[in-house]
């Protein structure tokens, strides 16, 4: 069967490639050219709405670390077929809609916190070369979980990021440690958004469902906004906010997704609060 890129398929698959695949971002708006540098797929969240299959079959690589030449490798050939404008007339690019024919960014992303590998910097700096071998003016993103963006090695590679996607699921730590499968402080993620968003603006991503059946109380709502505007009143710069829900099988059954008429309900909230927000149900 031919493979469709729409974003309701994100497997990271792009034939003998390791660490670069494509897939389309219903958020980004095109065609996201992945950078998984967790190939292994350990991430340091087991959030039960991820799709990734987190098995013993997927950690083959677990101590084979990342191998950046091969990473810069495979972007290469990629990006020459941008370039040249053959990218769309390769399977499976040539199968994606008209209005997603558009390569958006190049996104460290894949199965796991791209952060928590030690090749991040290196990887970043990479990513960046080769892109402006190239001549493209692709933005280089980061999409994170900003558990770790208070490390120096990951803060040494944010320089060579151009947009950072930051995600905040919750607003208290009791919905944020069963939305995210996680004991990792809260805290410390909201000083690290804090930090982060006084640096530089930055996008929040922020995932809501049922859990069970039961999906975020007025209360987690209320507080949630309150953790935006606590960000901005210590001066950081939030750019925008993604409001969405699941739409890719996730890896637990207690995991069901919102409405787009419960999104916009969220949504408005953090208008009200001032905030540009986008819901993607």
């Amino acid at each position: 069967m031919t493979r469709q890129l729409d974003f309701r398929d994100h497997r990271r698959e792009l034939g003998d490639n390791r660490y670069v695949y494509a897939v389309v971002s219903r958020r980004a708006g095109g065609l996201s050219i992945g950078l998984n540098l967790n190939p292994d797929k350990v991430c340091n969240f087991d959030c039960p709405y991820c799709q990734v299959d987190r098995t013993p079959k997927g950690l083959e690589n677990l101590t084979r670390g990342v191998d950046v030449a091969r990473l810069t490798a495979e972007l290469d050939g990629l990006l020459a077929w941008v370039k040249d404008g053959s990218l769309w007339t390769r399977a499976p690019f040539d199968t994606a809609a008209p209005e997603h024919r558009r390569v958006i960014d190049l996104a460290f992303a894949g199965d796991g916190e791209p952060t928590s590998s030690r090749a991040f910097a290196a990887a970043a700096a990479a990513v960046r070369a080769v892109r402006d071998q190239h001549g493209l003016q692709t933005p280089i993103r980061l999409l994170t979980n900003a558990t770790l963006l208070h490390r120096a090695g990951v803060q040494a590679g944010l320089k060579d990021i151009d947009s950072i996607w930051a995600k905040l699921d919750a607003g208290t730590p009791e919905w944020f440690a069963k939305v995210d499968g996680t004991t990792f402080p809260f805290e410390r993620i909201l000083k690290n958004l804090t930090a982060l968003a006084k640096a530089r603006p930055i996008t929040l991503q922020c995932m809501f469902l049922t859990l069970d059946g039961q999906g975020p109380s007025p209360a987690e709502i209320e507080a949630w906004v309150g953790r935006l505007c606590a960000i901005r009143d210590a001066g950081g710069a939030i750019e925008a906010v993604q409001v969405y829900t699941v739409v890719r099988t996730p890896s637990s059954d207690r995991v069901a997704r919102l409405s787009l008429a419960q999104l916009e309900q969220i949504a408005a909230q953090a208008r009200a609060a001032g905030f540009e927000v986008g819901t993607y149900a």
